[in-house]
């Protein structure tokens, strides 16, 4: 394929894009945000009928983490030597995101349906994304603040010297930074009962800052 990472990144661009306005249709029926009245709590038993409605943006999600990995392997193999130690701190938090991100969903999509039709729902409190205080919950953050890190040691791969240059660092610094006040804001107002509250705003700040980034370096690929 001619010129391989401008399409990776415009891939990973429109995916990403794609998948953060289907999540965003999809609102969570349980905890704080949600109005409708007709919330899930625990033990979340009743949760069968949403399947698979409110899991179709997950499977696209994973997809995204293998992108995000790609992407990463591509600002590695650009960086010019002195810099590699940066890119591949990048590359090695990129990994450990998308392992964690994609385990967690593909738990989602392949257990807790078939357990709560088994009858089976010992545990499935925790498990569950409608928990806003579960397992799943607590895997996103970690997993999305670590894409952010990836970015944010990478960063040092890009030259100020250019304007698109300086942009695509500056993108890769500021989604990093904006997770960290997120979190330290969250916890101040909320303690350890922040619910998924941070989790809405690390999965915002990354997918978005991942949108504006792939856009970026599809326009520098394409030069």
């Amino acid at each position: 394929m001619k010129n391989p990472g401008k399409w990776l990144a415009l891939t990973t661009g429109l995916v990403t894009l794609g998948t953060f306005v289907l999540a965003v249709m999809t609102p969570p029926l349980s905890g704080p945000f949600c109005t409708t009245g007709n919330c899930f709590e625990y033990p979340y038993a009743e949760i069968a009928s949403r399947f698979p409605r409110d899991y179709w943006w997950m499977f696209p999600a994973m997809f995204i983490s293998l992108l995000f990995v790609s992407l990463l392997s591509l600002i590695h193999n650009d960086a010019p030597a002195e810099k590699k130690l940066f890119s591949r701190m990048g590359l090695s938090f990129a990994i450990i995101s998308a392992v964690m991100l994609i385990s967690d969903y593909f738990i989602q999509v392949t257990v807790i349906q078939q357990s709560l039709l088994s009858g089976e729902t010992q545990g499935i409190a925790l498990l569950t994304q409608f928990n806003p205080h579960g397992i799943f919950i607590a895997l996103e953050e970690a997993g999305f603040l670590l894409m952010t890190l990836a970015l944010f040691t990478a960063a040092p791969a890009y030259s100020w010297k250019s304007p698109l240059g300086k942009s695509i660092r500056v993108t890769m610094v500021c989604g990093f930074i904006l997770a960290l006040l997120s979190l330290a804001s969250v916890i101040y107002s909320y303690g350890i009962m922040r619910e998924y509250i941070f989790e809405v705003a690390v999965i915002s700040i990354a997918w978005t800052q991942l949108t504006i980034l792939s856009f970026l370096l599809a326009a520098r690929y394409s030069r």
